[in-house]
């Protein structure tokens, strides 16, 4: 049974991996189903947590500061967590590239959040950001499993280290922020929207941290992950989903970008990584019709939308109408920031203001199927 609330998030999607192990060579093949059986392990142990719910609370009571910190630990090519530290708050590069970019990502997501949005780090309570680097061998992913952030150092074949790529790191630490506030579940359309949160703040993280406006953005997600072996810029475009990647190893980007494109899998949670697409377009859409710095209004009603408005079975209907409101609460009815959301959800093939009737979206019968039940936020 999938659990739907507090998984372990991957920013490799099961598909690329399945991909792998059908087409890859022996090598690639034999990395891509070590990594799924090991994110298999992760998962079975994260559900321990959840039954031990006494364990999760003392690891989260220990790592709460009140201010910025950031531990990195070294697996060194085993599993266990987290390893020994290597680099903590305020100490100098080591030689060590990837503890150092786990440090410099955790850190810019940690400025984004508490900058533009008053957020004191993932739970807004000072949670001390801990990550592991060199998980395992040849891993091919980075996660976050509730308390922490983990990260392969890639196979050098198809992928680089895990670390390379800011935007994963904003991506994955705000699944922790999804986790402590909407909770959304992680199946279907409300996963779907779990996904697109982390890739639209691990998108503002790089663009923050660049000083980049909306049009200088690139709109990548996973830049620089892909090695020159493979036939692609990313894991995923939100300015043009279905674009990233198109390699035969790989397979081809499955996101769309319109809902007359929206695709029905009981895979991966419901499609979770893959119709993510289309609201991290609509997100793309609003925040360069609006201009200027996508974390500065764009990005503030999407945090607004996160913090206050979605609940843990929201659909992709409900984001636009949510996010509607909060524009109009934060810039005025009518406003063109609220107008650019209208327009932008409107662009991907959803009404704002309209209702979904009741199932759609959220497919029950896919729901049973996938083992996962409708919680409450």
């Amino acid at each position: 049974m999938h659990n739907h609330r507090h998984p372990i998030h991957c920013i490799l999607p099961p598909h690329i991996l399945k991909e792998i192990a059908a087409n890859g060579s022996e090598t690639q093949k034999q990395n891509a189903l070590d990594t799924i059986n090991a994110t298999t392990q992760l998962r079975a142990e994260r559900l321990k947590m959840i039954e031990y719910p006494s364990v999760f609370a003392a690891s989260m009571i220990k790592a709460i500061t009140g201010g910025k910190e950031r531990i990195i630990y070294d697996a060194q090519n085993g599993s266990s967590l987290p390893g020994p530290a290597v680099r903590k708050e305020g100490e100098a590069p080591v030689a060590d590239v990837a503890v150092n970019e786990a440090y410099d990502g955790s850190g810019a997501t940690y400025d984004l959040y508490l900058e533009i949005y008053g957020r004191n780090s993932i739970d807004n309570n000072g949670l001390r950001l801990d990550s592991t680097v060199h998980y395992q061998r040849n891993y091919d992913n980075a996660f976050w499993n509730g308390t922490q952030m983990v990260y392969g150092d890639g196979d050098g074949d198809l992928f680089n280290r895990f670390t390379i790529s800011i935007d994963v790191i904003g991506h994955e630490l705000t699944h922790g922020v999804t986790q402590y506030e909407a909770r959304l579940n992680y199946s279907l359309q409300p996963g779907a929207l779990n996904e697109s949160m982390s890739d639209v703040f691990g998108s503002l993280v790089k663009q923050y941290h660049l000083k980049q406006t909306s049009d200088q953005a690139d709109w990548l997600i996973g830049q620089g992950l892909l090695t020159s072996n493979v036939n692609g810029v990313a894991l995923r475009s939100m300015k043009a989903p279905g674009t990233a990647y198109d390699d035969p190893v790989l397979g081809k980007d499955p996101q769309p970008a319109h809902m007359k494109d929206y695709v029905t899998t009981i895979s991966d949670n419901g499609g979770v990584h893959i119709n993510s697409g289309i609201p991290n377009h609509a997100f793309y859409l609003i925040a360069t019709a609006i201009g200027g710095y996508a974390w500065e209004k764009a990005g503030q009603i999407w945090y607004v939308t996160l913090r206050d408005k979605l609940k843990a079975t929201s659909n992709f209907q409900d984001c636009a109408n949510l996010s509607y409101q909060a524009a109009g609460e934060l810039y005025g009815v009518g406003s063109l920031e609220q107008q650019a959301v209208k327009q932008g959800w409107a662009d991907v093939g959803l009404a704002v203001g309209t209702t979904t009737p009741p199932g759609d979206g959220c497919f029950p019968s896919l729901l049973k199927l996938i083992g996962a039940a409708p919680a409450n936020k």
